[in-house]
């Protein structure tokens, strides 16, 4: 079973900034390409960043180009989600996942083609 656990959210101010982390358990963990997802109230699950195992090949919701950063370190089976600039609307419960299957944009945009996904850490951003 591969397990999956965020941490780094909290409360901060307009024009801050937070990183986010993902603790993956496994050996096998850079061979899956790992995505970022947020969901706020009364919204459906959007995808905000996804990396692959390389870390060559990435995406990103067109809000959050040029403020977030997704990377990995596959040595500490961990990845992150730098997000910087951060405006009210970026509130929400975010969460890390992960398919055993090669990165292909054929999937890797839809929350619905994850198979494994941490609990959750929620970010607050206040005006």
């Amino acid at each position: 079973q591969v397990q999956l656990v965020e941490s780094g959210g909290g409360l901060v101010q307009a024009g801050g900034s937070l990183r986010l982390s993902c603790a993956a358990s496994g050996r096998t963990f850079s061979s899956y390409p790992m995505g970022w997802f947020r969901q706020a109230p009364g919204k459906e699950r959007e995808t905000v960043a996804v990396i692959n195992w390389r870390g060559d090949s990435t995406y990103y919701a067109d809000s959050v180009k040029g403020r977030f950063t997704i990377s990995r370190d596959n040595a500490e089976n961990t990845a992150f989600l730098q997000m910087n600039s951060l405006k009210p609307e970026d509130t929400a419960v975010y969460y890390c996942a992960t398919k055993r299957a090669p990165y292909g944009r054929s999937w890797v945009r839809d929350a619905r083609s994850y198979e494994y996904w941490g609990q959750g850490t929620q970010v607050t951003v206040s005006s």
